[in-house]
């Protein structure tokens, strides 16, 4: 029978070419083995040099609330400006505990159980390294945001994938089922997902504790998206659900709730034990950053409910906005439930390699998408060969210009 708790700390040898292990399972190889150059890289540069619209990268063209910002400018005039504690600043952690507490009634120790990383990349980095170990398996869904792989190769695990399929984007629970065995050590849980812009239901979620705990695997999840809901959806997070708690790592961060992704302000939240493992790793990655930023931060997650609603119901409305522009392109969008993402179906226009259509979309109508292939491993690129990948975190006006050009596709 497994133990109830996962087991931390076992050493690791070290990895022959860690580098390179990474850049593969990222999909940064080219058929020679050198370093390629990526999908988003190439889209941005063809934004660049087209003048066309960029939809493709995922950030806001706006800024983040003004107590936020103003926040931040006091922390700078008041000196806060050098290391901080190792841990986070106080005063984040304390609005990180609260802030869990206030929306999912989950009480967590500021002291002990959270710490402030360089975003919500560098939380899920130290928790991979920290936690696997070579020969690990590791379950993603797929298609997931790519410093998963990264992670996972650099710390010498096996990538397993279960697949999520249009229109609903839910995993299949056999599917899931298969996935998991004893060498499962992680499953890392990307809701609301990014690039499908799925919420995942009650019922997958669950399946997903159960399994954890009769494999005694560790549960991340990356919520970066958790206030980014629409229409009916509600964000769960996997902590709040019977047998979760003692064996879930939280990941966030304040860069899509609060517009504000250049500040790299992340956190992670978890049981004591576990996140002391993560730290171990994390002090040895940035030891501390963005000291200025972690006040403003706390204020952020302290503003009152109006502000959360506003966020996610002006996204939404810019949702609608993009989302008829693709329909009357020709294109078939698939309605996301969270996130800032949504993906198209481009076969309805002729395009059965959405790769493809994004390289000539620029000249065609003068805005950018990334093919949902760039989220999945290649052997698996085929499932998900016609879809695109469109951002609508953009100003009202921008978007509306953008519909107005992807119409001319028909």
């Amino acid at each position: 029978m497994p133990s109830s708790s996962p087991i931390i700390g076992t050493a690791r040898p070290a990895l022959d070419g860690p580098w390179q292990r990474t850049a593969q399972f990222a999909g940064l190889l080219d058929s020679n083995g050198q370093l390629a150059s990526t999908i988003f890289a190439e889209m941005t540069d063809l934004a660049r040099r087209t003048g066309a619209i960029n939809l493709g990268q995922g950030f806001p063209d706006t800024d983040g609330p003004r107590v936020v910002l103003d926040a931040a400018k006091a922390a700078i005039a008041q000196g806060i400006n050098q290391y901080s504690p190792g841990r986070g600043e106080p005063g984040l952690l304390a609005a990180i505990a609260e802030h869990q507490q206030r929306f999912y009634g989950l009480e967590w120790d500021p002291a002990s159980e959270i710490i402030v990383t360089a975003g919500a990349t560098e939380a899920l980095a130290a928790t991979v390294l920290a936690l696997v170990r070579p020969g690990d398996e590791v379950i993603t869904f797929e298609p997931f945001y790519d410093a998963y792989a990264a992670a996972i190769g650099l710390a010498g695990g096996e990538h397993v994938t279960v697949g999520l399929v249009p229109p609903t984007f839910q995993p299949d629970l056999h599917e899931l089922d298969e996935a998991f065995s004893d060498k499962t050590r992680m499953v890392i849980v990307n809701d609301p997902n990014n690039p499908t812009g799925a919420v995942f239901t009650s019922e997958v979620l669950q399946r997903i504790v159960d399994l954890a705990v009769r494999h005694n695997a560790i549960i991340v999840t990356d919520e970066v998206y958790e206030h980014l809901v629409f229409d009916a959806a509600t964000h769960v997070p996997i902590a709040t659900l019977p047998g979760a708690r003692d064996r879930t790592i939280t990941i966030s961060s304040a860069g899509k709730t609060f517009s504000v992704t250049g500040w790299k302000i992340g956190w992670a939240v978890g049981p004591a034990e576990l996140i002391r493992a993560v730290l171990t790793v994390k002090q040895y990655l940035t030891y501390v950053n963005g000291a200025p930023f972690q006040p403003a931060v706390a204020a952020g997650l302290r503003l009152d409910d109006d502000f959360y609603a506003g966020v996610a119901a002006d996204l939404q409305r810019k949702r609608d906005i993009l989302m008829d522009g693709l329909r009357r392109a020709g294109l078939e969008p698939f309605c996301p439930s969270g996130t800032y993402f949504v993906l198209v179906g481009t076969a309805s226009i002729g395009f059965a390699d959405a790769a493809d259509l994004a390289r000539k979309l620029p000249e065609l109508c003068g805005v950018v998408a990334v093919p949902a292939s760039a989220f999945v491993r290649p052997e698996h690129a085929e499932r998900y060969r016609s879809l695109l990948r469109f951002a609508f975190c953009k100003q009202e006006d921008v978007l509306r210009e953008a519909a107005s050009r992807l119409a001319t596709l028909r």
